[in-house]
This record gives structure tokens, sequence and C-alpha cells, in this order.
């Protein structure tokens, strides 16, 4: 087992799949303790026995991020087992519909937004208060967060307000010794994306578990000093 995140507390939201379940098993073969979630227990069942089958400590929670109570109850349990985070990965969101803004339904522009945007606020405002000097807080945003594209809706809305948190939550933060940075993790081989691009092969893409490496960097300590960043996960090359 290597230790480059040895002793830390790690906080995966949205760990049933795709980049989310890749993180939670990268951060466990480097030595974290895991706390991982998705909106229902059975979804990442399969997640926990793998993890637990390479000899880490790791809790799986149901919890909703969009509900206050639950992102309450996911924090309150993973403090009560472990007293504290360490690192917080925000990943947990959805896609919505891809069409124009003047045909998009009012109830999907919500629950986009509630759960690209408001789990993270719900998530870090709670997990905060249990993070010490030297956390970290990585926010998972996207190539359309940065530049507004047709037919990106909500989702890309969402991620626009993705970086913003993360900058003002740097700022606030930087003080106390608690970085918070955000990742583009490019194109991928995933079930959502594959959604938003039903005509791509989806073999001229990396899988989640090749793109890994700047997770791995933003958790450990090797990023102590490294705040208020945005970084392209596809583009890192790893210090030698």
């Amino acid at each position: 087992m290597s230790s480059m995140l040895e002793g830390k507390v790690a906080m995966v939201t949205g760990a049933s799949q795709g980049l989310g379940r890749a993180l939670a098993l990268a951060y466990a073969r480097e030595g974290a303790m895991l706390v991982i979630n998705s909106r229902n227990y059975e979804s990442i069942r399969d997640v926990v026995e793998e993890i637990h089958s390479l000899g880490v400590e790791v809790l799986g929670i149901g919890a909703d991020v969009t509900s206050s109570s639950d992102v309450e109850d996911l924090v309150d349990v993973a403090v009560e087992h472990y007293d504290r985070i360490d690192v917080l990965v925000n990943n947990a969101g959805l896609l919505g519909p891809r069409v124009a803004i003047e045909e998009y339904p009012e109830d999907e522009w919500r629950r986009v937004l509630d759960a690209n945007l408001t789990g993270p606020f719900l998530v870090s405002k709670d997990a905060i208060p249990y993070m010490r000097e030297g956390a970290s807080i990585v926010n998972v945003t996207s190539g359309v967060s940065i530049e507004g594209r047709a037919q990106w809706g909500a989702y890309s809305v969402s991620k626009f307000g993705m970086e913003g948190l993360t900058q003002i939550l740097a700022a606030e933060l930087k003080d106390r010794g608690i970085r918070v940075n955000s990742v583009d993790p490019g194109g991928m081989r995933t079930g959502m994306r594959a959604v938003a691009y039903p005509d791509e092969d989806p073999t001229t893409r990396i899988t989640p578990e090749e793109n890994t490496a700047v997770f791995l960097y933003l958790a450990s300590n090797e990023s102590r000093d490294i705040t208020g960043e945005r970084f392209k996960a596809q583009e890192f090359q790893p210090a030698r």
C-alpha cells in the first residue's frame, strides 16, 4: 500500500460511478480513510466493498447533497467516526437536458443548479468547521465552466458558479491554511459523457481511472501552498 495520503480522511461525493468512484479507489490505494457518498447507499455498496477489499477503512453514506438535513447527517456521521475531514471532493452532479435556453424546462434548471452548485455549497459549509490547517477542498468543474456554449444550459451555468464558489472559499479560508482549488477533468469515458455526446466513440477518451493524478496531488501535502487555482486534469504533469 502506498502512503501519499496516509492518515488523511477524504470525503468524495457522487462516488457511485465515473470519476467519483475512480477517485475514491485511488485515494484508498494511497492510504486515505474514506467517506463516500451517493444519493442512496445501494448505488455505492459495490464501491464500499471494493475499498474494504483493499484493507482500507470506509464509510458509505446515502445522502442527497441538495438536502441540508441529509448533508448535515452526512458530515455528522463522518465526524463522529473520524473526528475531522482532511480532503473534500465536491464531485456529485447532474448533466441535465442538452437544449436551448428557450426550451429549457424550469424544473430541470432548478434540479441541475441544486445538484451542481447548491450541493457543493451545503457540503462545504457543513464540512469546513471540521477541517484543520492543511486541509483541501477540490471542486470538480468543466470545460464549459469558463466558456458558455450553446445547449449546455444549467450545467454550464452551475459550473461557472462552481468556479466562483472556489475563488470565494479560497479567499475566505486562506488564513486558516485550508486550500480550495477547482479541476476540469476534461472528456472521459463516462456515462455522463456518453449522454452529452451520443455520437462520440467512447474509446477515443481516457477512463476516469487514468485521470486521477491532479486529484491525488491536490489531496496530498505536495499542494500545501496551492489555493484558488484552476487545473486541467489531462494537462497536469506531476513533479518527478
